[in-house]
């Protein structure tokens, strides 16, 4: 038998390693970045073209390479930051395997000018699919220009796998964001076929937070800070009320290093106990500093996991520090604290002689004797045993509503809110004999001819106003209400990006918003059915983060998707308490819809419990 095994060319082993290491054109921006870093480089510029398929362009100011150190870098498991095997135990900087610009080459074709103080002339280096084309002196600044053009040219099926440029941009900005909040000292600029995006000036990192989320989200975070011998803590956690349904802006970093540890991001939410709802994750930006001889971060390929010789430490550590800094801030109770503070402003003067207060007691009171009872207005005396009168405490009088009373007591305020239309019919009517009642300001509950039926309100709401926004965009029956003061929000970059790209949709549901400068917007006017108390930058974040979600887990167009997302934020929640009349028009129109037993998510809207097993719990 013939010798099978044989050693792979260097061309063909560097596009393995570049499906670990370069697996988007976000991983290229990554790598070269830290590069920069790992450089010195106090500005960095990131250019990118077609989110990053034509060109991916990092130029620097850091210390540059020599002729030689330019040729070399390209060589796989060339590298200038570790000597030996003792130096990945103890490893300060970005990069260490050497991998990274061996990878890129080797599916893109690469361009590098490069120059060092010390050199008047520096070089300039041209590499195609990992084979060097040419290498000539050339006149730069000193650092390094390093530019990507056709990203996985050679491999095009790697290629048809990217998503789409938008997906890819925020996957960019990411990787860009990340840099950016762990080294604030560092200018950096983002551009994006040839716009800037954004341009971050040197600062601490509450100015960087400033710079990437806008001025006003410093105010939905608290300080998070705590010193041991083995870590230091410090950076930002979310106030409760700011939670998000995604894990978005969510940061820990160690050394400066960004990370991703399902572990350490437990003990942050156990912080939040009984603070946020289920479902809800909170916005932390925290860094860790440890020695690096207790952390292992060579076990991942992009280098995002860290093992730490005592993780248990390390967990309850970021525990106490979270709910230190919660408590700190009345976001939680401060019992466990210095002190309390609630009582700061009292003034007590200590020259004034204490007196207890004066208490009568009447000392024939007798707890056991029986009070006559008060007569009623009508004349005659009223007997009632007194364990009857327990028991009617207990239970209050059952209230009956009258079906045919509900609908001439409607107003047209109730009618437009809750998406009845005069003289719709209902279809509830013939099922439920029109008496509801509520459980838990949760449930509408109805006896129905084969038992008892519950309907989920904010389910049922958000079931009929998901197919009022698609009937009303489809027939033109859009209508708004002007603001009478219009509200000014600002956004993110990835969130300013997808407002952008689907504004027009969002307009034609009756909201009237424009631009107003770098990443802000105006609202003059919201759809009808929005609450006039609605908190409305809250109101478009959530709808922006709701289509996020929709889009990354479904399959369907731009107009119901919005449509789903806006239902489910204008919804009346769990815990209202419902009129008769608001819950007979909510039954009423979720039996008008063409789908009124399920969400638009597909979740039941209502359940039938029948009389059997009702009378099964009684056994």
């Amino acid at each position: 038998m013939s010798d099978i095994i044989k050693l792979l060319p260097d061309s063909v082993a560097n596009q393995i390693a570049a499906g670990e290491v370069i697996q988007r054109p976000a991983s290229a921006v990554k790598e070269m970045m830290e590069n920069s870093i790992d450089a010195g480089a106090n500005s960095i510029k990131l250019l990118i073209k077609d989110a990053g398929k034509t060109l991916i362009q990092v130029i620097d100011d850091g210390s540059g390479m020599s002729e030689t150190d330019a040729r070399m870098c390209f060589e796989r498991h060339a590298t200038s930051k570790i000597n030996n095997a003792k130096d990945l135990f103890s490893i300060r900087s970005l990069g260490f395997r050497g991998e990274a610009l061996a990878s890129i080459a080797s599916i893109a074709k690469v361009e590098l000018k490069t120059r060092t103080k010390n050199e008047q002339i520096g070089t300039e280096l041209i590499v195609e699919g990992s084979a060097v084309k040419s290498q000539n002196p050339c006149q730069c600044p000193i650092g390094t220009s390093i530019s990507v053009k056709n990203l996985f040219y050679n491999t095009p099926a790697r290629r048809n796998f990217l998503k789409s440029d938008n997906v890819e941009r925020s996957n960019i900005f990411s990787e860009f964001a990340r840099i950016a909040l762990a080294y604030p000292d560092i200018e950096l600029s983002y551009y994006h076929n040839d716009k800037l995006i954004q341009k971050l000036s040197p600062g601490n990192l509450k100015q960087r937070i400033a710079g990437i989320y806008g001025n006003n989200y410093i105010k939905k975070l608290v300080p998070i800070e705590e010193e041991t011998q083995i870590v230091k803590i410090n950076g930002f956690i979310g106030k409760p009320e700011h939670s998000k349904k995604k894990r978005t802006e969510q940061f820990f970093f160690v050394n400066n290093r960004y990370i991703k540890s399902p572990y350490l991001y437990h003990a942050l939410l156990q912080a939040y106990t009984d603070l946020i709802s289920e479902g809800m994750h909170p916005v932390y930006f925290v860094f860790l500093d440890i020695n690096p001889d207790l952390i292992d971060v060579n076990v991942h390929p992009t280098k995002s996991e860290i093992k730490f010789q005592d993780e248990r430490f390390i967990y309850q550590i970021i525990l106490a520090s979270a709910k230190r800094a919660l408590g700190k801030h009345n976001i939680s109770p401060t019992l466990d604290f210095e002190r309390e503070t609630a009582f700061d402003d009292i003034i007590i003067d200590k020259t004034k002689e204490v007196k207890p207060p004066q208490i009568e007691v009447n000392p024939d009171f007798n707890p056991f004797e029986e009070k006559p009872r008060p007569k009623p207005g009508f004349g005659k005396s009223l007997k009632r045993d007194i364990s009857q009168d327990k028991w009617e405490k207990i239970f209050p009088e059952k209230r009956e509503v009258r079906s045919d009373l509900i609908s001439s007591n409607i107003n047209e305020s109730k009618q437009h809110q809750l998406n009845v239309e005069p003289g719709q019919k209902s279809e509830s009517s013939d099922k439920t004999n029109g008496k509801f009642f509520q459980v838990q300001n949760r449930y509408i509950a109805c006896p129905v001819k084969s038992g008892l039926m519950l309907i989920d309100q904010q389910r049922a709401h958000e079931r009929i106003l998901f197919e009022k926004f698609l009937t009303d965009k489809k027939n033109n029956r859009v209508t708004s209400q002007t603001l009478l003061f219009p509200e000014q929000f600002s956004l993110a970059e990835n969130d300013t990006q997808l407002l952008l790209e689907i504004l027009n949709e969002i307009i034609e549901l009756g909201f009237d918003i424009c631009e107003f400068g770098k990443n802000t917007f105006v609202v003059n006017a919201i759809p009808v059915d929005v609450p006039e108390n609605e908190n409305i930058p809250a109101l478009i974040e959530s709808l922006l983060e709701n289509f996020n979600n929709n889009q990354a887990e479904l399959k369907i167009d731009i107009q119901t998707n919005i449509c789903r997302s806006l239902a489910r934020k204008v919804a009346i929640k769990h815990g209202k308490s419902l009129s008769d009349i608001e819950m007979n028009a909510i039954v009423d129109s979720l039996f008008a819809c063409q789908i009124p037993n399920l969400t638009p998510s597909g979740k039941p809207t209502l359940i039938i419990i029948d009389a059997e097993e009702l009378s099964g719990k009684f056994k």
